[in-house]
């Protein structure tokens, strides 16, 4: 079986690209990466060690690379030859690959009717239909019509921590031993070959809400609460049982809206709150805040970690100020290499934090969640 990766970064090698390789397949690699291109090429293999305290490491084999800015011709021909395309590369990217999923398709439409599964792997809401979306603008009728038939964009929702690191080994990468790859299966082509240590499942957005509303809305909310510490690790900031407090206080209120919305057990949703905290402490991993902070912007979008939750909060008449001091800590980021964090800064030095805060949130200066999260700015600031 052969697959296509786009994105050879630590989560397209220490997440997807592994669970791929354990599963049989051949893995490609695509990335703008000529160094990490060519180590994968010539080597075939890379390590990944799980932040443990066995610390074990495992080598991923069967894999190779093309690079994204040289071989298009080769990363088509590729794709028209997979049986699975994933990505890890950032929802913002998914724009700048869809042409090359888009002639793969083409081509593979011209010679084959297999069937063939697009993935995309990113924190985001809908991610394959937004793939799919941008494949599909570069395809005639004639090719989208074929495409319905015999190529799937099924949503996925992934979990796993990797932090910035930098080894000798440039394809070295340590991850977390955690992880969830949950795929929407009533989007998968009848038939299908599941892949080990994927979980499929007939309604996705459960799981894909319980993850961003539980790991990246915890997880932003301790880099922004330990910023304003001065904490340079999430694991220092989960040091502090006061700040981990905070956190917990976020995760019950985002835990009220998954419980009353998707009917959740609350015991059992109260143990996979404790769970996260107990990763976000792992002592074997070290992640920087100014790494979980970054892309304020987009945290703070209405469909985003924050924000929703706490819409959907009040909406159902449940709290949301922890919610809110988590908004108004992302206001109060910074980090010199964020373009983001450095947008937001300048907007609210242009037009104050209460119209920046409107601006990017979408949330009226007169609307109860905005309140809360200015008030809370001013007690944080």
């Amino acid at each position: 079986m052969k697959a296509v990766h786009f994105g050879a970064g630590n989560i397209g090698r220490g997440f997807i690209g592994l669970l791929l390789s354990q599963a049989g397949y051949e893995v490609t690699f695509v990335d703008v990466n000529e160094a990490f291109v060519a180590q994968l090429k010539e080597r075939g293999e890379y390590p990944v060690t799980l932040a443990s305290d066995g610390q074990e490491t495992v080598m991923v084999k069967n894999v190779t690379a093309l690079s994204s800015v040289t071989h298009g011709e080769e990363v088509a021909a590729a794709i028209a030859e997979a049986d699975l395309v994933t990505t890890a590369v950032g929802v913002s990217i998914l724009k700048h690959i869809a042409g090359t999923v888009a002639e793969g398709i083409s081509r593979r439409l011209s010679v084959s009717s297999a069937p063939l599964h697009v993935i995309a792997c990113e924190n985001a809401i809908g991610g394959s239909a937004q793939l799919k979306e941008l494949v599909y603008a570069k395809l005639d009728e004639a090719a989208r019509t074929n495409a319905d038939a015999s190529v799937a964009f099924p949503n996925a929702a992934v979990d796993r921590i990797v932090p910035l690191q930098q080894h000798e080994d440039i394809l070295k990468v340590v991850v977390e031993p955690f992880y969830e790859w949950v795929v929407d299966a009533s989007q998968m082509i009848p038939g299908y070959t599941p892949v080990e240590g994927v979980h499929y499942v007939d309604n996705l957005e459960p799981y894909i809400e319980r993850k961003l509303f539980t790991v990246n809305t915890g997880h932003c909310s301790a880099a922004y609460l330990g910023f304003l510490q001065g904490y340079e690790t999430i694991q220092q900031a989960m040091a502090d049982e006061v700040l981990t407090a905070q956190v917990r206080e976020v995760l019950e209120e985002t835990g009220a809206v998954l419980i009353q919305k998707h009917g959740f057990d609350e015991a059992e949703h109260s143990k996979y709150i404790d769970k996260i905290l107990e990763r976000f402490r792992n002592p074997a991993l070290t992640d920087e805040v100014s790494r979980v902070g970054r892309s304020p912007l987009r945290k703070l979008s209405p469909s985003d970690r924050l924000v929703s939750p706490a819409t959907q909060a009040y909406d159902r008449g449940l709290s949301y100020a922890a919610l809110a001091r988590s908004m108004a800590g992302a206001l109060l980021f910074k980090a010199s290499d964020d373009p983001e964090a450095a947008q937001l800064q300048a907007a609210i030095a242009e037009l104050g934090a209460e119209a920046a805060l409107t601006k990017y949130t979408g949330l009226a200066a007169e609307h109860p969640i905005h309140q809360s999260a200015m008030e809370q700015y001013g007690k944080l600031k």
